[in-house]
C-alpha cells in the first residue's frame, strides 16, 4: 500500500464508504441478449469487483426511446430489467464494490437504424454521430424525458444500484442544453445561464426526491478544450459550481472528447495519458460538496497516484486498464505492479469490437467477455501435470506457456529468435507503440516467476521434438511476408512485376532494421492498420521521403474502428506523407514504380528509391507438416494456423493452455 497511498486510502461517497480511489468507469460492453443483462455481465463485472475496483459504474442505461444507440442497449422504460441487475448488483456487492448505473440520453447524436426514432435535442441541432438532423423538443417532451431519467433512477434503485451516473459528457443531451451552439432556445430552457442549466439541475433534482438520500447521484462531463463551439473549461467550472451549490450530485466524472472529437473520447496511444486531468483539477478549484473523478487514459496506478497525490482529482476511473487486467487494483494494493498486464492503449477489441456491434473483448487479455464460460481470468490448477512443449514465442505461443503454467503444467517455450514476441515486438517499435515492448517484459517476468522454461536462440525440427520429451505439443510458429507482392486488389495478377529487381523489403525488414532503404521511399499498404500506417510513420520520422500506396479510398481505413485514423493521417500529413489512394502498384523498377488507379485505370509513375510492402503473411507450417506426416499429435494456433491480427492469437494460446 505504501507504494500508491493515495489510491488506497478510503473515501466517503454520500453514504458509502470506498475502499479505495479507483472506479471502474461506464462502458457499453454490448452483451446484452434481447436488451437485457445476464451471466456474461454478471461475471464480468464481479471479476473486476474481485479484482479490488472501489466501485464500478455500470453501462449506460437509456432512458426513452430517443435515446437507444447500440444493438447492446438495455431495455429502456419498462421493469422487466429489475430481476436481471439484481444479480449483477448482488455479485458486485459480495465482491465488497459499490456499483451504480450510467444515465444516458444522446439527444440529437442518435441513431435511427437502433432507434427507430427521431432524434429529440432542444433545438433541432445536427447530429455529429450521422448524417440525420434532430427535433426541437416541445415542453411536454422535456418533461417526458426528465421523467424517463427519473423512472431509470427509480429502477436502478429497486435493482440494488447504489446510485446512477447522470451523463452529461461528449455533448450528450444535458451539455445540449448547456452549450449556446446547440440550445437556441428562447424560453425557460435557454438562454441565460440559470435557463440552460434548469434540465440537468430539474432532473437531478428529481430523481434525489424519488430515489431518497441514501442513494449516490454522479455526474459526467467531458472536456473538448480544442473545439471552439463546445464548452470551454471556464465555462464548464461555471455550470458544475451551479449544479454544486445546490447539493445535486455527490461526484463529477470528467473525460475527454465527445461528438465533435470522436478521437479522444477513447484516446489511443497516439495521446498523451492522463487526458481528463486538466478538466478535473479546474473543477476541483470551485466545488465546495462534490468529489471530482479524473477519467481518460489513466492507465495505470502511478497515473492514478499522482494524480491523486498532486490535488487534481479525488478518485479516478481506471476502464481500459481493468478490462486488460481486471485485478489491476488488488495487485497494486499487494506490491506486485510488476504483475499488472497493461493497456495497450489500442482499442481494438473494445472501442473496436463494440464499434462492429459485438460484444467487447482485449486483444491482451482473452479472458474478457468470457468470464462467464472460462471461469474469469483466473485458472484452476490441473489434477494432471504434464510437461507441455510451446514452440514459438509470438503471441500465441506467449499465451500458451503463460497459461499452462499457470495451470501447473511444466512448460518448455522454444523461440528461434534472440527476443520473444515475434512480429509484435516489431510493432512495439513503430512510434509510440513502447506498450508492446512493455507487455513483453510482462510476459518475461510471468515467466521467471511461474518457472517457464524459456529458450532462445532455438531452432525446432521434427527430429527434436523427442529430445524435449513432452506430453503435449503446441505449434506456435507464426508467419512470414508473403514475399511475392501479390495484391488483393490485382488478384489475376500473381507476383509484383519487378519484384526480382532489388530494393523491395517487406515491414518486418523495416521494424528490425535489415532493411537499407534509400531516401525516397514508398510504402504499398493492404492492410489499412498499423503494419503499414505505422511503419509509413516510422520512415517518416527517421528522415525519408515516403508515399503511402492504398487500394483503399483512405489511408487507414480498419484504423476507422478504433478511431485512430484521422490522428495517424494528421501525423503522417505533419510529417510530409504523400498519399496515394485507390491505387495498386503493377510494376516496379528502373526508380520507381507504376501504380494503376482502380477509378480511372490511369497508370502514373512513382519516383522511388526503395519499396516496402505491407501486404498478406503465409504461415510457417514446415514443423506442423512434419509432424503430420509422422502422424504425431500437436495443436497449431495463432499465425501458424491462420494469418490474423494479434488478438486472434492471444486467444488461441489461452485456448490451447485451457484445453490439456
Amino acid at each position: 500500500m505504501t507504494a500508491f497511498p493515495h489510491v488506497f486510502n478510503p473515501v466517503q461517497l454520500r453514504h458509502k464508504t470506498l475502499r479505495n480511489r479507483v472506479v471502474f468507469g461506464a462502458h457499453t460492453t454490448n452483451m446484452s441478449r434481447d436488451g437485457l443483462p445476464w451471466d456474461q455481465h454478471v461475471a464480468y463485472y464481479r471479476e473486476r469487483a474481485m479484482g479490488g475496483a472501489g466501485m464500478i459504474v455500470m453501462e449506460p442505461m437509456p432512458v426513452h426511446a430517443a435515446a437507444v444507440l447500440t444493438r447492446g442497449n438495455f431495455r429502456h422504460s419498462t421493469d422487466e430489467v429489475i430481476p436481471h441487475f439484481r444479480k449483477i448488483t448482488d455479485a458486485v456487492h459480495e465482491e465488497g464494490a459499490v456499483i451504480l448505473q450510467q444515465l444516458y440520453h444522446i439527444g440529437a447524436h442518435g441513431d435511427a437504424d437502433l432507434s427507430f426514432h427521431p432524434n429529440w435535442s432542444p433545438s433541432g441541432g445536427p447530429s455529429y454521430h450521422d448524417n440525420d438532423g434532430s427535433h426541437a423538443m416541445t415542453e411536454r417532451e422535456i418533461y417526458e424525458t426528465m421523467e424517463g431519467y427519473v423512472e431509470a433512477a427509480r429502477r436502478c434503485k429497486e435493482a440494488g444500484f447504489d446510485g446512477v451516473e447522470f451523463w452529461a459528457a461528449y455533448h450528450a443531451l444535458p451539455d445540449q442544453f448547456w452549450t449556446p451552439f446547440s440550445n437556441q432556445r428562447t424560453d425557460q430552457w435557454g438562454g441565460s445561464l440559470e435557463n440552460r442549466t434548469r434540465f440537468s439541475r430539474e432532473a437531478m433534482a428529481r430523481i434525489r426526491k424519488v430515489c431518497g438520500e441514501d442513494f449516490i447521484v454522479g455526474l459526467a462531463v467531458s472536456d473538448e478544450y480544442d473545439v471552439e463551439v463546445a464548452l470551454q473549461r471556464e465555462s464548464m467550472a461555471e455550470i458544475i459550481e451551479r449544479h454544486d451549490r445546490d447539493n445535486l450530485m455527490d461526484y463529477v466524472t470528467c473525460g475527454s472528447g465527445g461528438y465533435f472529437d470522436f478521437y479522444k473520447l477513447m484516446p489511443t496511444f497516439i495521446y498523451g495519458e492522463k487526458l481528463g486531468a486538466d478538466l478535473s483539477r479546474t473543477l476541483k478549484g470551485v466545488v465546495k460538496n462534490c468529489l471530482i473523478t479524473a477519467e481518460s487514459h489513466i492507465r495505470t496506478p502511478d497515473n492514478a497516484n499522482e494524480v491523486i497525490g498532486s490535488g487534481g482529482a479525488d478518485l479516478v476511473s481506471i476502464v481500459r486498464g481493468q478490462i486488460a487486467d481486471p485485478h489491476l487494483v488488488r495487485k497494486a494494493q499487494e506490491g506486485r505492479p510488476e504483475d499488472i498486464r497493461g493497456c495497450l492503449s489500442c482499442n481494438q477489441m473494445c472501442w473496436g469490437r463494440r464499434g462492429r456491434d459485438y460484444w467487447i473483448s482485449c486483444v491482451v487479455n482473452p479472458s474478457v467477455g468470457r468470464e462467464w464460460e472460462w471461469g474469469g481470468d483466473r485458472f484452476a490448477k490441473t489434477e494432471a501435470a504434464k510437461t507441455v512443449l510451446v514452440v514459438g514465442a509470438g503471441p500465441a505461443g506467449l499465451e500458451a506457456a503463460r497459461a499452462a503454467a499457470e495451470r501447473g503444467h511444466k512448460v518448455i517455450l522454444a523461440e528461434a529468435g534472440a527476443q520473444i514476441g515475434g512480429q509484435f515486438r516489431l510493432a512495439g517499435l513503430q512510434p509510440r507503440r513502447a506498450q508492446i515492448l512493455d507487455l513483453m517484459a510482462w510476459y518475461e517476468i510471468q515467466f521467471q516467476k511461474l518457472g517457464v522454461d524459456l529458450r532462445l536462440n532455438t531452432y525446432v525440427e521434427a527430429e527434436d521434438i523427442p529430445g524435449f520429451g513432452a506430453d503435449e505439443i503446441i505449434i506456435a510458429t507464426g508467419s512470414l511476408p508473403e514475399g511475392q507482392g501479390f495484391q488483393k486488389a490485382l488478384p489475376h495478377v500473381p507476383a509484383l512485376p519487378g519484384i526480382d529487381g532489388g530494393n523491395v523489403w517487406s515491414v518486418e525488414d523495416v521494424m528490425s532494421r535489415a532493411a537499407r532503404l534509400g531516401k525516397r521511399v514508398i510504402v504499398l499498404d493492404e492492410t489499412g492498420g498499423w503494419r503499414g500506417g505505422g511503419t509509413a510513420w516510422k520512415l517518416a520520422e527517421d528522415g525519408h521521403e515516403v508515399t503511402l500506396v492504398t487500394p483503399d479510398a483512405m489511408v487507414g481505413r480498419e484504423l476507422v474502428r478504433v478511431a485512430a485514423d484521422y490522428p495517424l493521417r494528421k501525423r503522417l500529413a505533419q510529417l510530409g506523407v504523400r498519399f496515394i489512394t485507390e491505387h495498386g502498384l503493377t510494376g516496379w523498377g528502373n526508380g520507381g514504380a507504376t501504380a494503376l488507379s482502380a477509378l480511372t485505370g490511369a497508370e502514373t509513375r512513382i519516383e522511388a528509391d526503395s519499396l516496402v510492402l505491407a501486404l498478406g503473411n503465409r504461415a510457417v507450417t514446415e514443423l506442423s507438416d512434419a509432424l503430420e506426416a509422422e502422424g504425431q499429435r500437436y495443436s497449431l494456433i495463432g499465425d501458424a494456423a491462420t494469418p490474423g491480427q494479434a488478438a486472434y492469437a492471444f486467444h488461441a494460446g489461452r485456448k490451447a493452455a485451457l484445453a490439456i
